[in-house]
């Protein structure tokens, strides 16, 4: 209430019928004890595409002290401001007030928000004055100066794909990748399945074997019978790990067609072992040496075969049944050799 009304009645002591009655008014007057503020919060965004001198905002103010008619605000910037080169407040002297630019572009990845303080002052007695801030936002415009987005993270967004579409774009490959990462994780796993399976499993045609054998001797725990070509078998009915017992015949007489064809046969011979070109050709075979422990001592005696021919060869039947068939051997040819000194 700017004003009070009060009613003063005066009245005689001695004679109360004389009295008179008079209206006061108070009026009550205004203490300027309120600083003037914003008017409202401000949104103000800069486009990067700026130029200097550009209108970006414009801002009022307001005051809680009476009369709200008839006030008077000033707009300025403070002193520390007035160095930086971002924005400045021109006052149009209507109680409003504009926010301008000061250089050419700005760039949202130097600095993404302004702050700007705002000194506002009033005319009344004594003077009263506050500083606002305007939260500036440096946004993405299009050339008219329409705003396009003001988020940092568009930066870095192709142009004509929201952000929509990128977070479609980072599920599928996000999907893509788990499948991926499933796919070959079953394929290990099938993997190493299959590669136990094949040492556990047991089947009626494969049977897995991790015994050597008895070499020789050892005929009853494994046929090899089996391995043998049947149609082989059929045309051959020798054994060749088995001497076969036939029946020693006479040598026939020595005609001189077989003689003739003797001398043809040396003679084919010595022509071969003169001519180094002609198969078959040498061959270089390298034997690991035993050593002086060895059970079976020198192989000397097969090279020296036409020399030692008087050697004993019975000592072969003591290394045991291995060494059986090679003692057979060397006791047929020296049966051979006696008879052919006899004749």
């Amino acid at each position: 209430m700017a004003q009070h009304n009060i009613s003063i009645v005066a009245t005689k002591v001695n004679n109360p019928v004389l009295s008179s009655k008079v209206a006061v008014i108070v009026h009550v007057l205004d203490v300027n004890e309120f600083p003037p503020e914003l008017s409202i919060p401000y949104e103000t965004f800069v486009c990067e595409n700026s130029k200097t001198n550009q209108l970006i905002q414009t801002v009022s103010a307001n005051d809680r002290d009476l009369p709200p008619a008839g006030q008077k605000f000033f707009f300025k910037l403070p002193p520390e401001a007035t160095t930086k080169h971002n924005f400045t407040v021109y006052d149009y002297g209507n109680n409003t007030a504009g926010i301008l630019t000061k250089r050419n572009g700005y760039s949202r990845r130097m600095q993404e928000i302004y702050f700007l303080p705002v000194v506002i002052e009033d005319s009344g007695y004594p003077v009263q004055s506050s500083t606002n801030t305007l939260t500036i936002r440096v946004c993405g415009c299009a050339t008219d100066g329409t705003l396009l987005s003001c988020n940092v993270e568009a930066i870095f967004l192709p142009v004509g794909l929201s952000t929509g579409a990128l977070i479609a774009i980072l599920v599928c490959i996000i999907i893509l990748l788990v499948i991926v990462v499933l796919y070959v994780g079953l394929r290990r796993q099938k993997r190493k399945e299959t590669l136990m399976t094949s040492k556990e499993d047991i089947r009626d045609n494969v049977i897995h074997y991790d015994d050597e054998g008895g070499g020789e001797e050892d005929t009853h725990a494994f046929d090899m019978g089996t391995l043998r070509n049947p149609k082989v078998i059929k045309d051959n009915t020798f054994r060749r790990d088995v001497k076969p017992e036939t029946e020693t015949c006479p040598k026939p007489p020595i005609s001189q067609e077989s003689a003739d064809i003797r001398d043809f046969i040396h003679q084919r011979l010595q022509e071969n072992d003169i001519n180094s070109s002609a198969p078959p050709y040498d061959s270089l075979a390298t034997y690991a040496y035993e050593g002086d422990g060895s059970v079976a001592e020198s192989l000397s005696s097969i090279e020296s075969l036409a020399t030692d021919a008087d050697e004993d060869y019975d000592y072969l039947r003591e290394w045991g049944p291995r060494f059986k068939t090679l003692a057979g051997i060397f006791e047929e040819y020296e049966s051979h050799l006696e008879k052919t000194d006899k004749l």
